[in-house]
């Protein structure tokens, strides 16, 4: 196969020999198999960022930590550099991503290195050697939902203990190896801690890969394993051994209405004293002891 222009700096610098074969086409990249020495390997070939676009692109970038003011600027803007520096933001979310997950346990493809644009991976095969079908190209038995289901879940608490939210999780991006599912494409991942949206895009993680499984095993459909883990995780309680019912159980109990009265009461007298303060500064009448 050609050689595609965006990877001609990694054959270049020795990190690819050759290009087997397009294997995806996706709405942020294009992902090819390629050889590097006696291994094959996979290349995520992000697009220009002009070419795509992430929807709600500021609730995903909420919370992620910026290099510096100089490089936070140059995101805000609307030329050329501001399109390059986001698109390097996305990239360097995912490789980073990729490397922490990796090391709190979560299966993702081992990374390779990044270049270019150019992001190398481990290629996910199946048992029998062949390319991993995504989850979303199978047909599951009731057992094979369930196993799945579980074993998915597991990996967003192993993710989110890791403070690390998928952002985009669904049956598109796992991948059944020949040891199982593996989570794939991360630019989208969010600080479960410092983004705004963190609990409605987990929730929104959870569902989807719930609701697809469900096809094949009903009864999930009556599960809330996303409001369950996370109330877990907002009270410091979620650890990797947690026990999950898939059920969330709200505590709820009976409002104190003199409480709440007298607290609205409270901030009203000090919000007129406060502007009486004002006034009478403005008008001359006020005389500090």
């Amino acid at each position: 196969m050609k050689i595609p222009k965006r990877i001609e700096p990694l054959v270049e610098e020795g990190l690819v020999d050759a290009v087997i074969c397009q294997l995806m086409s996706g709405k942020e990249a294009l992902v090819y198999v390629v050889r590097c020495g006696r291994s094959i390997r996979c290349a995520k070939v992000y697009k220009e960022t002009s070419r795509y676009y992430f929807s709600q692109d500021q609730n995903y970038s909420d919370g992620r930590p910026i290099r510096s003011n100089r490089y936070w600027r140059a995101m805000q803007r609307k030329r050329h550099v501001g399109r390059i520096t986001r698109e390097e933001a996305w990239q360097n979310t995912e490789v980073d991503t990729l490397c922490q997950l990796a090391a709190a346990g979560v299966r993702v493809p081992k990374y390779r290195g990044f270049f270019e644009g150019v992001l190398l991976m481990e290629l996910i095969t199946d048992r029998h050697g062949s390319i991993a079908p995504r989850l979303s190209e199978l047909t599951l038995t009731k057992t094979q939902a369930r196993a799945y289901h579980d074993f998915l879940i597991g990996q967003v608490v192993r993710m989110l203990c890791a403070g690390v939210v998928h952002g985009d999780l669904s049956e598109y991006n796992v991948l059944i190896g020949k040891r199982g599912p593996v989570v794939i494409d991360f630019p989208q991942a969010i600080l479960a801690a410092g983004n705004h949206c963190a609990q409605q895009i987990f929730k929104r993680d959870v569902a989807n890969i719930t609701t697809y499984l469900s096809r094949f095993a009903p009864e999930l459909a009556e599960t809330d394993y996303g409001s369950e883990i996370w109330s877990l995780y907002q009270r410091g309680k979620l650890h990797l051994g947690v026990h999950l019912t898939g059920q969330a159980v709200e505590k709820t109990r009976p409002v104190n209405l003199d409480s709440v009265l007298s607290a609205i009461k409270t901030a009203y007298r000090k919000e007129m004293a406060w502007q009486r303060y004002q006034q009478e500064r403005f008008t001359g009448r006020y005389r500090p002891f």
